[in-house]
């Protein structure tokens, strides 16, 4: 009576004897498999050659794109030094907040960008960036755990900007005080393009941004 080999047992077989193909050689150039390219028959080596070609494929892609996120990266800590460098160059207080804005605009390219603080010293109570806000507003910020991205729904923020009606998307990053949970501003960058400030995109980045725009606003404040 005929057995019935079964597969499961035979690649068990096969896996637990690596040695097998080197001592029925033969068989290599026997055995014929399927190509998943043409329907194409393929000897057990042909085939071995496809498989490794197309792991060596994807390997490469993978590589490439790893390639243009370090490079991505590298640009954007270059530009972030640059805005930081600006800050520290800062000729006096008053004068941060424009040096800030004024960095996001030419180191990142945000076409609009502006903030507003509260709390301000007294010294500081009449210039632009301690404009009356409205307490919604207020309470928005207080409830950003994390930079905002998304569609502009005329976001009271958004009307802060030099030109609101072209802005499509917007960011909102709020303002801390390092170390403390209270919150003293927010600032704002906006696009007309829909898709630069997106709700699924990484924002590690602004959170750096707010950070360092936080620790150095602190010196503006009562």
């Amino acid at each position: 009576m005929t057995r019935t080999l079964d597969s499961s047992a035979i690649a068990q077989y096969l896996a637990d004897t690596p040695k097998f193909f080197e001592e029925h050689a033969e068989l290599l150039g026997k055995i014929k498999l399927s190509s998943a390219l043409g329907g194409r028959t393929l000897s057990l080596q042909e085939r071995q050659m496809e498989v490794l070609r197309h792991k060596v494929n994807a390997l490469e892609m993978r590589l490439a794109d790893l390639m243009r996120l370090a490079q991505e990266n590298h640009s954007i800590a270059d530009k972030f030094q640059e805005w930081t460098r600006s800050l520290l160059l800062g000729r006096n207080d008053v004068d941060l907040p424009h040096v800030l804005v004024d960095g996001m605009k030419k180191f990142f390219a945000v076409p609009n960008a502006t903030l507003r603080m509260w709390n301000v010293a007294p010294d500081f109570s009449h210039t632009w960036f301690a404009a009356p806000v409205s307490d919604d507003a207020r309470l928005f910020a207080c409830g950003l755990d994390a930079p905002f991205c998304g569609r502009n729904d005329d976001f009271e923020a958004a009307s802060w900007l030099d030109d609101p009606t072209h802005v499509q998307s917007i960011a909102m990053l709020s303002l801390r005080v390092p170390g403390a949970t209270g919150v003293f501003g927010m600032l704002v960058l906006g696009s007309p393009d829909p898709e630069r400030f997106r709700p699924d995109m990484a924002t590690d980045f602004l959170a750096n941004i707010g950070q360092t725009s936080s620790a150095a606003l602190t010196c503006l404040l009562a």
